[in-house]
């Protein structure tokens, strides 16, 4: 919306007084000559903005028809209008793609045949191969028990060990007075080594 100007017999020039939302009316207002509102000052581009907003879309010397849409035949390499560098990695990566593919598929057929060929071996004993696996999976139970025995044992010889080193020590005279646990442990010598003894003998 323009800015109303009034202007007087003597020349000068005014804003004409405009109303408020609220009723209320602004005054006049003086302005010099040559002034301009805000509102209607043009946004300032710099030479560039103007350059490419008054460049043609077109290359100098092509016409309208020469640029309607022709569809494009895709190019051997992939994807329309590509570089050479581009459509050269679009080929490399097909290439790669297939030989993983071709890796993957050889992977296969060879653990396909190894497991035909496992079960051919198994079919005439049938038997055998049914009485390994129950075999092999008692085996797993006896080594998970056998290391049990062993940690049993090791833990009854650092006990014993103990003992040992107990009764050392007040036969020395370093402990006057044993105290109750202390009487307790030794007695309970004979029981750890008897126990000792069975689980080295189960092994």
């Amino acid at each position: 919306m323009a800015t109303p100007y009034v202007t007087d017999e003597t020349g000068g020039k005014y804003i004409a007084s405009t109303q408020r939302p609220d009723g209320t009316w602004r005054k006049q207002r003086r302005v010099k000559e040559g002034y301009v509102p805000q509102e209607e000052v043009p946004v300032y581009e710099n030479k560039y903005v103007k350059f490419f907003k008054s460049k043609p879309e077109l290359p100098p010397g092509l016409s309208l028809e020469a640029t309607a849409p022709v569809t494009p035949s895709r190019p051997e390499g992939g994807e329309p209008g590509l570089s050479k560098t581009a459509k050269r990695n679009l080929k490399r990566k097909e290439k790669r793609r297939q030989q993983q593919e071709k890796g993957e598929a050889e992977a296969l057929s060879r653990t396909l045949d190894k497991v035909s060929l496992g079960e051919t071996a198994q079919l005439p004993s049938a038997p055998q191969g049914s009485r390994a696996a129950p075999a092999a999976a008692s085996e797993q139970p006896d080594s998970a028990v056998s290391t049990e025995k062993a940690k049993k044992i090791k833990s009854l010889k650092k006990k014993l060990r103990q003992v040992e080193e107990l009764q050392q020590r007040i036969q020395a005279g370093a402990i006057s007075q044993p105290s109750k646990e202390q009487l307790e442990k030794l007695a309970r010598r004979r029981a750890l080594q008897e126990e000792l003894e069975d689980l080295e003998l189960g092994l």
